[in-house]
């Protein structure tokens, strides 16, 4: 059995005094959509930033099995791994044309997986608005743009934190659908997410983290059908 593409062992991680990751594990094999779910506070998005280098992390990342922790997190960009914040950090000034060109890295020895075109056909309303300032456009545009122009650094897996937070139904059901269609490109999904309905519909597996750490591991079926995980760590 081949590694995973990204493998976290013991990962612990603090803000001052604060123990926020307390020991979490888990992976993400290669084409999966796996989500981290879990109450607000847990730690779900220091996670991400842990491993992308955003805050320094204690224990074991192996990215592609190649060690990463400690890395600063441009260097972990141009290995293949690109992170979507939950703040939609879009360049409000410029043009979305512009914001996609910006994630763009050097092509791949196969070529580019994702092009420019590619971007409007998964999101043609980009395409409506690609000479439209991205501080003018709406909280889900911006949204699908944050991860359009990561998809333009041609990662291998994406990490997105919270994408549908604030977002109204129609919406939440287009970035499900987005994330679905960019899995079937072969791209690894780490997805951070509140809502459990869009979470279940298209994740292989799921985390659910507590205290710092995952309490559950499983398929979406799995946890549907265990009542005293959901009520323990999930439900408010």
């Amino acid at each position: 059995m081949s590694a995973p593409m990204l493998q976290v062992r013991d990962l612990h991680a603090f803000y001052g005094k604060s123990h926020i990751l307390q020991g979490l594990s888990f992976h993400v094999g290669e084409g999966e959509i796996v989500s981290v779910l879990g109450r607000n506070g847990v730690g779900r998005s220091t996670a991400l930033k842990a491993i992308m280098g955003g805050v320094p992390p204690r224990g074991e990342i192996r990215f592609k099995d190649r060690p990463i922790a400690g890395l600063k997190p441009y260097e972990i960009a141009r290995l293949g791994l690109g992170y979507v914040p939950e703040e939609r950090a879009i360049f409000p000034g410029l043009t979305v044309r512009q914001n996609l060109i910006l994630g763009e890295q050097p092509a791949r020895r196969d070529g580019r997986r994702w092009t420019m075109a590619d971007m409007f056909a998964l999101f043609p309303r980009l395409e409506e608005r690609a000479d439209t300032p991205g501080g003018v456009l709406s909280g889900g545009e911006q949204q699908m743009l944050t991860i359009c122009r990561t998809l333009m650094g041609d990662p291998d897996l994406i990490m997105i934190d919270e994408p549908t937070e604030g977002l109204s139904p129609q919406m939440v059901e287009r970035v499900g659908d987005l994330l679905a269609r960019i899995s079937e490109r072969g791209i690894a999904i780490l997805l951070v997410e509140q809502k459990l309905t869009i979470a279940l519909r298209i994740s292989r597996r799921v985390y659910v983290m507590g205290h710092g750490r995952a309490v559950f591991e499983g398929t979406p079926a799995e946890l549907t059908a265990t009542e005293d995980v959901r009520r323990e760590w999930l439900e408010v």
